[in-house]
């Protein structure tokens, strides 16, 4: 058996939001993934909830996310949704550069599944062009997350995806797989790089295209910037991909889904 895990940028209530909504649930309906990171999810204090709407219309799935910060009464954030009952759950804030209140997070949801309690983390980092310092910060801060995840969880791997706002050869994502100095005793594997068509500076992973008009006016698209990543050291071979491949790249209905593509991967689950 292997483990389907979807991440994707869902691009908050921007667009025809309500006929995007619609095509995300097809998206979503016809991957069929056991386990989905969500991006830019959003909610409204005291009101509707959209990953527990989408879990809701897809069926047979729980939600976890941030539950804040608010700002005038709404939510934007991370979420995690699981075919398997959702156990213990975390919400880690990202600390920013200026020192001041966090509003970026690693939602942590360790699930249930057949093959005992795997966490799973669904972050998004800082998206300005000339963010990389923040990013980096960001990206320190994951894999201490990850690491004290592992030290706690069993010997299932930690599986993260996230919109990093990072292109594959910068130093955010050089930090995060152990190409440059992090966190010791953990790194985390790009499974586009370890089996993505075109690998992994190549154009076919690219999940902010110029074929998406929700990027028609963008001033750099074409780019790789959300990532389906596994933590090691592991257990070989599990949680190492054996595909992967991009979702929500064609419209539904005439609606593109999200200004970003998702990116979709099975992985070997021990009974693999």
């Amino acid at each position: 058996m292997t483990l389907r895990v979807l991440t994707w940028n869902i691009w908050g209530r921007h667009g025809a939001a309500p006929e995007r909504q619609r095509a995300i649930v097809e998206v979503l309906r016809g991957v069929e993934a056991d386990v989905v990171f969500l991006q830019e999810t959003w909610a409204d204090q005291g009101g509707l909830c959209q990953a527990e709407q989408l879990a809701g219309e897809l069926g047979g799935y729980q939600a976890h996310w941030a539950d804040g910060p608010w700002f005038s009464g709404r939510w934007l954030g991370n979420a995690v949704l699981s075919r398997w009952p959702i156990g213990h759950r975390e919400v880690h804030p990202l600390p920013r550069l200026d020192g001041g209140p966090p509003y970026r997070h690693a939602v942590v949801a360790h699930i249930d599944t057949p093959w005992g309690a795997w966490p799973m983390i669904s972050t998004h980092f800082e998206h300005r062009f000339d963010g990389s310092r923040a990013r980096l910060l960001h990206a320190e801060s994951l894999l201490g997350i990850v690491a004290d995840v592992r030290q706690r969880a069993g010997a299932l791997p930690v599986v993260i995806g996230g919109d990093l706002n990072a292109v594959p050869d910068s130093e955010e994502i050089a930090m995060l797989t152990g190409r440059r100095p992090g966190v010791d005793g953990v790194v985390l594997s790009d499974v586009w790089e370890h089996v993505g068509s075109g690998g992994r500076l190549g154009a076919e992973g690219a999940t902010w295209r110029a074929d998406n008009p929700h990027v028609t006016n963008s001033a750099w698209p074409n780019r790789r910037l959300d990532y389906l990543m596994v933590s090691w050291p592991r257990t070989r071979p599990v949680g190492n991909p054996v595909q992967t491949f991009l979702a929500g790249t064609a419209p539904v209905g005439g609606v593109h889904p999200s200004d970003h593509a998702a990116v979709v991967a099975d992985l070997i689950t021990p009974a693999g």
